[in-house]
């Protein structure tokens, strides 16, 4: 446990990649199995335990410490690990120190009522340190800067491989991972994974810079339309079918009817939307089905799914990868011909003549309803990751908004001790302020520190660890799109907001009525 949990420590406060990358790959060489399978599982959101969960914990907590003293140390620090791993009552020699094996195999086979002895035996046992650590496994909040695709590019180096390699047989293989590392330190052979229903790791695009759009060779490249969607791979081979997400997730249970129609034999990449009558419906519509264990028949029936098909991967067995984009795409289409799949269309191939056109048909992307525009080069195979060049991206511009911060609350990791989490909220025609979104991004370090000590000089009411400010700073908000939602008061969310500029120079009164905002979704509605 000493060794993850040093591992942590180092990195939350190693601020560049590569020192990132180093001291992962170090912790892989120098750690056993299972452990470093283990902590590899970890890094990448691979574990779970069902019964040790953020409300188990306080529970002990409040158990040894009185409650009232927990409650304020919590609303201090902002981070629930952090906060029991300093309070906790120290009883050296309690226990024995445990391993990180022993306490993944303990909580993955544990008894539900089992679950909080373990963890209050394992607390008296550890110093602050280790503590901190600990409740960073078992809650699964590690959030030490370190991305699920960072870790497995260490692990890549490590053991002298490509990362492509290492995606192409993740989804396949379960923790603690020991064929993995076998083969990687040359003891064992690549491990075999049943490929019949396995992810492929997606291709994905770079965004279309100043730079990159004065130089392009306009020839060169294939137009696409870019969907609001959620990018998926449908795999159907041999009487197996799966349906992920861009992460490698098997989003199949929440989409039953897309299963259902996948009667071929062929790996497809495309966007998952939702449709009606062959128009797209926002994006909205499609959250409605998004994570969802069951769906009933009035859902599938008011919420059709619809995959818009990009490009192919594997037909009948054959790789295709490796073929340029406009072979893949003869091919996709003879197959699409062929197979005429339910619930399924193609993507349309645009026309584009010079640069100026393609400007053009960007500026039409919003009030159609459509994200923006794909590149992609005639010649490009199709490869893991995300290289510069072969595919971009263009989005069409965000919307912005002027509005007035209502809330905030600390973030969490090296944010826990700034408040950094923002509501925000527009007038109504009655002078009142309602929220219509949150964000936690967009701003600079130093801004966060300004934004951090106008909160606590602008305090006027807690709510445990939320603070209302006075109605005092505008925070111009860009976002993508907005929509219809119950969650707000003004009976609208944005998508994606995030912190544009500050106004510090804007009085209050000038902020944006909720009547702007209604008048920005898409289609009218709202």
């Amino acid at each position: 446990m000493k060794a993850f949990s040093a591992l942590l420590d180092r990195l939350i406060f190693m601020p560049s990649r590569n020192g990132k990358l180093r001291l992962i790959a170090d912790y892989f060489a120098r750690t056993p199995d299972p452990d470093r399978g283990w902590a590899l599982a970890a890094l990448t959101g691979g574990l779970d335990f069902k019964g040790a969960k953020p409300a188990v914990v306080r529970a002990l907590v409040e158990e040894r410490v009185d409650p009232v003293l927990f409650r304020w140390s919590y609303d201090f620090v902002g981070d629930l690990a952090e906060t029991l791993a300093l309070i906790w009552p120290e009883e050296p020699g309690a226990n024995r120190a445990p391993e990180l094996n022993e306490v993944v195999s303990a909580l993955l086979n544990a008894k539900r009522p089992e679950i909080p002895g373990l963890i209050a035996g394992w607390l008296d046992a550890l110093d602050a340190t280790d503590r901190w650590a600990l409740l960073k496994l078992i809650t699964g909040g590690l959030r030490v800067g370190v991305s699920a695709r960072l870790a497995k590019t260490a692990l890549a180096e490590f053991g002298g491989r490509p990362v492509a390699d290492i995606e192409e047989l993740w989804h396949g293989l379960e923790p603690p991972y020991g064929p993995l590392f076998a083969w990687l330190e040359g003891k064992g052979p690549r491990p075999l994974i049943d490929d019949r229903a396995a992810f492929r790791p997606l291709m994905l695009a770079t965004p279309l810079d100043d730079q990159a759009l004065e130089s392009l060779r306009v020839e060169a490249y294939r137009y696409e339309w870019k969907w609001d969607g959620i990018r998926v791979q449908a795999v159907a081979r041999q009487g197996a079918r799966r349906l992920f997400s861009r992460t490698g997730d098997d989003i199949g249970r929440a989409f039953p009817e897309l299963l259902e129609a996948m009667e071929f034999d062929a790996v497809l990449d495309g966007e998952l939307l939702v449709a009606r009558d062959g128009e797209v419906a926002p994006f909205n519509d499609l959250q409605q089905r998004l994570g969802r264990k069951t769906v009933t028949a009035r859902m599938l029936a008011d919420y059709p799914a619809h995959v818009r098909l990009y490009d192919i991967l594997f037909e009948r067995g054959e790789d295709l990868r490796a073929l340029p984009f406009v072979a893949r795409r003869e091919r996709l289409e003879a197959w699409y011909a062929e197979a005429r799949p339910q619930r399924m269309d193609l993507s349309e191939l645009i026309r584009v003549s010079d640069v100026t056109a393609l400007k053009g048909l960007r500026e039409t992307a919003r009030a159609n309803s459509i994200e923006g525009l794909m590149l992609k080069r005639a010649d490009s195979p199709y490869l893991s990751g995300r290289p510069k060049g072969p595919w971009y991206k263009w989005k069409r511009d965000a919307l912005t908004l002027d509005t007035v911060l209502m809330y905030a609350q600390r973030g969490h990791g090296r944010r826990s001790s700034f408040y950094s989490d923002y509501t925000f909220g527009a007038w109504t025609e009655e002078s009142e302020l309602v929220p219509v979104g949150k964000a936690y991004s967009g701003f600079s370090d130093d801004e966060l520190k300004r934004l951090d000590k106008w909160v606590r000089d602008n305090t006027v009411e807690r709510f445990g660890p939320v603070r209302a400010v006075r109605p005092g700073l505008i925070v111009e908000v860009a976002f993508d799109a907005v929509h219809p939602s119950t969650r707000h008061k003004s009976g609208l969310a944005m998508r994606f907001p995030r912190v544009h500029r500050i106004r510090w120079d804007k009085p209050v009164e000038e902020a944006d009525r909720v009547e702007t905002l209604r008048a920005m979704v898409e289609g009218g509605a709202g």
